[in-house]
């Protein structure tokens, strides 16, 4: 007898294999080729491509949590979630419902990808990264260990995330009401790329191809093509003309 839970609906292509208790609800789709894991959970109705590799104990579709006095999660019906094919999910990686990833992404072991996310193909989502809802991240980006990408985020094409970059929506920090009306994420640019332990403040925008120091905290704008450095982050300089993405020979 299996020691797994799959409902009859499930639809499972050939050649995938699983582990050992695993669970797939009600009308998922798994396509062919895919190496499952141990103890992974596939909720309802998630969506998963060919040649997908889920390792032991990750969960696909999980429900989002709402607690009482929340500000930014709300009620709401979900779509499905969905992994591209040829995308590697790593150990305990939490990918909640109404998230779509494309193909050949990574998500590396520890990850948690909130609900109404969307990353584009070819992206790296590093170890212990957070990706917080109403997200989008783009194409060939790269979020490094322990990244936290706050709620209500944009990240274009090509962006690169250091290790240990805070993010920050809320320009209250949590009291008065007024807050409810202002919450805002950031926004990286493609190209852009932020340096390891900065910090980027609520609402900020770091310009295409701008570069954020290490340890800078970001209070005011990047402009394009601009290093800042410091407490509080200043124009320093231009990035050099040989780091710029038009002149890195990549064809996307």
């Amino acid at each position: 007898m299996s020691n797994s839970v799959i409902d009859k609906s499930s639809a499972i292509g050939k050649g995938t294999s699983h582990g050992n208790f695993c669970f797939f609800g009600k009308d998922t789709v798994i396509g062919k080729g895919c190496l499952i894991g141990n103890n992974v959970v596939i909720h309802n109705g998630s969506i998963i491509g060919d040649n997908v590799r889920i390792d032991d104990g990750a969960i696909v579709g999980k429900l989002p949590m709402k607690a009482a006095n929340s500000a930014v999660t709300k009620e709401q019906e979900l779509p499905s979630a969905k992994v591209g094919s040829d995308c590697i999910i790593g150990t305990h990686v939490v990918i909640y419902r109404g998230c779509e990833i494309g193909k050949k992404v990574l998500i590396a072991d520890l990850s948690t990808i909130r609900e109404n996310v969307s990353i584009g193909d070819f992206t790296i989502v590093g170890r212990g990264v957070a990706v917080e809802n109403f997200c989008k991240i783009g194409r060939y980006c790269k979020l490094e260990t322990n990244v936290y990408i706050t709620a209500y985020s944009e990240l274009e094409d090509r962006v690169f995330v250091a290790p240990c970059v805070a993010t920050s929506n809320d320009n209250y920090i949590g009291r008065t009401e007024e807050r409810f009306k202002h919450f805002k994420g950031v926004i990286v640019k493609k190209g852009g790329r932020i340096g390891v332990n900065a910090t980027i403040l609520p609402g900020k925008t770091v310009g295409a191809d701008g570069l954020i120091a290490a340890g800078a905290v970001l209070t005011e704008d990047c402009p394009d093509k601009k290093i800042m450095v410091g407490v509080p982050a200043k124009v320093f300089r231009d990035v050099p003309k040989e780091q710029l993405l038009e002149n890195q020979g990549w064809k996307e």
